[in-house]
Order: C-alpha cells, then structure tokens, then sequence
C-alpha cells in the first residue's frame, strides 16, 4: 500500500489570500509591526487558525525588520518642487498603491548636501522598507547611493546612463518623435525645439524623439536650447528663438510648463497660435486644457507613473524580482497645433 504523501504546509501568500490583504500586510501583522489596521489584523489571525499556518523563524525574523513606510526621494533644487502638477500626480497615484499594501508615503527632498546626507542615513539605517528616486541628474550623487543601498529602490524615470534593475518611465523618445511629426504633418517646416535639461535622461529623450521626426521628415532639426522645465524658461527661450529665427512656424516644448511660457511669447510678439507658430508640449497636465489656446500635447500616464514605481517596490518588498516598465504614451491634439 502506497505511503500518503506528506501534508504540504500553508504559505503566506496563502494566509494573504484567505485574508482579503497584500503579503506584505499579512507579514507585518503575524509580527505586529504597526500600521495594520485591526479589522485586517484580526482577518489575517483568523486565516492563520482556518489553515494551520505556522510562521517560518527565518521568515519572521526579516519580515521583524519592515517599518511600514515606503520613501519618495526627489533630487530637486526647491521644495516647492512638491506642488509642481507632475510631481503632485506622481504623489497621488504613489500614495494610492501603497496604500492597497498599508504602507505610509515618506517624501524627501534631496538637493543640498544636508538633504542627500539624510537620504544617505535612510538608506543606511533601512528606515523604510523601499525608496523611490526621482529627477535624477547626471552624477547625481543619490545614483551611488542607490547602487549601495541594502533595500529596494525603483527608479521613477531613467537615470543618465547605464539602466538600473528596476525602474518605472515613460516613452520619451517615442511621445517627442509623435509631438514632432505631428507639427510636420500641419505643414510645419521651421519646426524649433525647447529641451528640458540636458543632464536628464528625459531631457536628452525628448530631444532625440524631435532630432528623429525632423530627420526622418527631411528636415533640418534645430539645436537644442535648454530649458529647465519650468514656464519662466520656456518663455525665455521663446523669446530667444524668435529673436534669432524669426521664421520659426513650429515648437515642440519638452513639457507642459515651457509650452505655456512659449504660448505667452509668441502672443505678447504679435504672432498668433496656431496660424503663424503652431506649439505642442509634452504631459498633458492640467495647465494644457486651460491654456490660451488649449495646448496640443503629449499625455503621458503620470499618476500610472507613481502608481506602477509604487507596486514595483511593494512587489521587491515582497521577494519577487518584477520586470522594468516604459508606459506608453499618445497625442492629445488640442487648439495650439
């Protein structure tokens, strides 16, 4: 008589399960770590008792070590960098995922040394379970720390560089190369470009995306003139552009902030928009459907953005190894081209 097979024990992912909770929110309440809220607590207990699962010790002992929390690390110059519209959706749609896994959101600025030191000590300390870095410059300084770091850390866009192991980002190259091709297919031929900045990795996609359209069209693409995301720059090299290149009848902006700012340009020199210069920015954030006129635009998913880098670092929290991600992107044709 064949021997019966030994009884195979239940999982955590099992006890998730039966629970209605997230993995790491069943880990964290089979060892009382704080930030469960006791209606799930008391689910986990009860799917505990249902299956007859028995926590491994060494499982327990690193699960033991789980804060709760979750950090989005910005590598910015001004705290008011939080307010800005993407980095405020990018906020929400973090704060909404790691919510599902009960983990709190931790927002750090990283600009002065003082900063980076602090984030270095997160790090080092393992005071949250993860991070999330964002607006990575070229050298940035957070890039090593990151490569040192003894937890997980997702990359909200790429670095300048080699490609990190995990990271969350959007198509650039193809969101600029559709913005452009689309000012073109107007008629447009002096078709100008305002960059991001250029120790950014979106900065340099961006204007990848434009030198191919233009190239691709059999048109000459115009050097690249450096903004830094923001109205205030893109105005200025608006200015700049007409000054220099008067029959400019086209401008692909790097983002929404610097279209608006060229919006305003190009209407305070007596051109209108989009009869004699045609803009096309690149978000689709609120500023682009109040604008005068409304601003043709590239949308890119930047809620999904936050939300996607949120369950990348609950999955690496949880001892899964996902996969990087680029979100697609699409044009929303408006009034400006």
């Amino acid at each position: 008589m064949a021997e019966a097979a030994p009884r195979r024990h239940p999982t955590l992912d099992e006890v998730a399960e039966r629970a209605g909770v997230s993995r790491s929110v069943a880990s964290r309440a089979l060892n009382n770590a704080p930030h469960v809220s006791r209606a799930k607590r008391e689910a986990v207990e009860r799917a505990v008792r249902q299956l007859g699962y028995v926590p491994n010790p060494t499982a327990r002992a690193l699960a033991t070590r789980q804060t709760g929390a979750a950090a989005l690390v910005v590598s910015g110059e001004d705290p008011s960098i939080f307010a800005d519209p993407f980095f405020a959706r990018v906020i929400v749609g973090a704060s909404a995922a790691l919510d599902e896994a009960d983990l709190h959101l931790m927002l750090c600025l990283a600009a002065s040394d003082r900063g980076r030191k602090r984030v270095e000590e997160l790090l080092r300390s393992r005071g949250a379970d993860g991070v999330m870095l964002m607006a990575l410059r070229e050298d940035d300084p957070l890039t090593r720390m990151a490569d040192e770091a003894q937890m997980p850390v997702v990359f909200g866009g790429r670095p300048v560089g080699p490609a990190p192991r995990w990271y969350v980002d959007v198509d650039n190259v193809g969101g600029a190369r559709e913005a452009t091709e689309h000012l073109v297919s107007l008629g447009r031929r002096r078709v100008a470009v305002i960059c991001g900045r250029l120790d950014t990795e979106a900065g340099r996609a961006r204007y990848r995306g434009y030198r191919d359209a233009m190239l691709g069209a059999g048109l000459d693409p115009f050097p690249p003139l450096e903004g830094d995301f923001t109205e205030r720059s893109g105005a200025a090299v608006m200015a700049a552009l007409l000054a220099e290149h008067p029959d400019v009848d086209g401008v692909f902006a790097a983002n929404d902030n610097m279209a608006v700012g060229a919006l305003r340009t190009v209407r305070e020199a007596g051109r209108r928009v989009p009869a004699d210069v045609a803009v096309v920015g690149f978000d689709d954030l609120t500023v682009a459907q109040i604008a005068d006129p409304p601003l043709t635009t590239v949308h890119q998913p930047v809620e999904a953005l936050g939300r996607e880098m949120a369950r990348m670092l609950v999955a690496l929290v949880n001892g899964q190894d996902p996969t990087p991600l680029v979100l697609p992107t699409r044009l929303a044709v408006r009034a400006s081209a």
